[in-house]
């Protein structure tokens, strides 16, 4: 008779506690039904938490919305940044504020659903020290979708994301991986790529991705070849690699050119004196070497704020009950 196997027991939830991170920037019409939403998941699961919302510079009322939350709920902290900083800047912000054991960073329009943040608890809970949330369908413009397939290709480049890993804005980390993101000196914070490379058993879980409850996504075009510009230029040697490899291609081409020409001279007499050949030639050459000092020039500059920056934000005003 075959022994029977013991049921695994469900995590214990309530042995932790949770900060949700939200950055908010001009959503003043939903993101009091977004703090409603996750603080009745949490108050429906007897959970301890708290929420910290980080006004990311908005032009709108926002500030006021969340100001006012603040100072009725206890479960509620208000950062008011001093200007537009940019997403994940205003996140490690989030994070920095953030107490709880671990932390879940999410959006301000209600496309990643507040009824999905117990999937990531559970699926953390399993082991798990960073799980992000793998969206059934992504509500977004065709743009989107393809700047997020880029930026996938980066990360897995760059960071070592493994090819069965999907990664999100939507995400649970632990308190220790919150640690190292915060202590990280970079001018130019990436959460997601610091959060793989901080943590040691990475994993996502099947999450909704719901439409946009009000207004359009302000993570435009230009925002996402900022991000792509910052991940290359921060990140990753590989733009100087690049260019250091087209350089050395060009310039071996030239020599072999170069010599080709001097070979041809001991055995052909040429009226025409070179000068349309010496003109392509430097202008090719002095192109590239303008190339590679722009690529110096970005790394050193990148280098400079990240030795002198001791915060890449400012915080003007701190809402608390």
């Amino acid at each position: 008779m075959l022994a029977r196997v013991p049921e695994r027991s469900a995590p214990d939830r309530s042995a932790w506690t949770y900060s949700v991170v939200i950055p908010v920037y001009n959503s003043e019409a939903v993101v009091g039904s977004t703090v409603d939403r996750v603080v009745e998941v949490f108050e429906a699961a007897s959970l301890r938490y708290q929420v910290v919302l980080v006004n990311d510079g908005s032009r709108d009322g926002s500030w006021d919305v969340i100001a006012d939350l603040a100072r009725r709920s206890s479960h509620v902290v208000a950062l008011d940044l001093l200007r537009n900083y940019g997403q994940h800047h205003a996140n490690l912000a989030g994070l920095r504020e953030s107490t709880g054991d671990y932390v879940i960073t999410m959006d301000d329009d209600l496309q990643n659903p507040p009824d999905q943040l117990l999937l990531l608890i559970d699926k953390a809970l399993e082991g798990h020290d960073v799980v992000f949330g793998r969206f059934e369908r992504k509500q977004a413009p065709g743009y989107r979708r393809l700047g997020s397939k880029l930026i996938d290709l980066i990360n897995r480049r760059v960071f070592e994301q493994p090819r069965d890993l999907a990664v999100s804005n939507f995400r649970i980390l632990h308190r220790d991986v919150v640690e190292r993101i915060c202590g990280s000196r970079t001018a130019h914070p990436y959460i997601t790529g610091q959060a793989l490379m901080f943590s040691h058993s990475p994993a996502d879980v099947l999450v909704r991705h719901d439409p946009r409850a009000d207004g359009t996504s302000n993570y435009g075009l230009r925002r996402i070849t900022s991000l792509v510009l910052t991940i290359l230029f921060s990140y990753s040697v590989f733009p100087l690699r690049a260019a250091a490899a087209l350089g050395f291609a060009v310039a071996g081409i030239s020599f072999l050119l170069g010599l080709f020409y001097l070979v041809r001279s001991f055995f052909v007499d040429s009226a025409v004196p070179g000068w349309t050949t010496i003109a392509v030639l430097l202008a090719v050459l002095n192109g590239v070497v303008i190339m590679l000092l722009s690529m110096l020039g970005e790394y050193v500059v990148r280098t400079l704020n990240a030795v002198s920056a001791v915060t890449t934000y400012h915080v003007s005003e701190r809402v608390s009950s």
